[in-house]
């Protein structure tokens, strides 16, 4: 887990070379907003994600994610929330675990902006709009409670030898 651009591709790029399938919440309601007949905006998607969560509880990603989850070793990305960690601890168990990968906002706002996807901020202000919709979610919670961190501030390749040491204890624990 963590904020939008804080390295959380990267990690899962590290994953999926070790074999882990990975499963994406966002796809999930990306799919959902399609489906739907909604514009693919930061805005639409957002709104979507809120509305469901509004009406169907704050876990409902989780629970439609879940049913995607099978195999040795699968990687989420995209929790947003406390109330999504205990739907997955409880599908999961002691098989979870949360790693956050964390970097300032500025640096997060910079690899945003070089993306070029249609659901990601354009300016500062809707930047900052989407981060408290997150914050709101509790993903801020999700970060702090998380079984390991990772601190993205400097380079791809300092972030990978990071996750290949985490993804090494893992493995090592298995």
């Amino acid at each position: 887990t963590g904020m939008p651009g804080s390295g959380k591709e990267e990690l899962l790029k590290c994953c999926q070379a070790r074999g882990a399938k990975v499963v994406r919440m966002g796809d999930i309601v990306r799919d959902k907003a399609k489906e739907f007949g909604l514009d693919p905006s930061d805005a639409s998607i957002g709104s979507l994600a809120n509305e469901e969560r509004k009406r169907y509880g704050m876990d409902i990603w989780a629970k439609r994610t879940i049913p995607y989850v099978g195999g040795d070793l699968v990687v989420i990305d995209g929790t947003r929330g406390p109330d999504e960690i205990r739907a997955f601890k409880h599908a999961f168990g002691n098989d979870l675990m949360v790693v956050a990968v964390h970097s300032s906002s500025r640096t997060r706002f910079g690899r945003l902006r070089t993306r070029g996807r249609a659901d990601l901020p354009a300016t500062r202000s809707e930047f900052d709009a989407r981060e408290r919709r997150e914050l709101d979610w509790g993903l801020g919670e999700v970060i702090a409670t998380a079984d390991h961190m990772i601190v993205n501030e400097s380079t791809l390749s300092d972030l990978k030898r990071e996750v290949d040491r985490l993804l090494d204890s893992v493995f090592r624990g298995r």
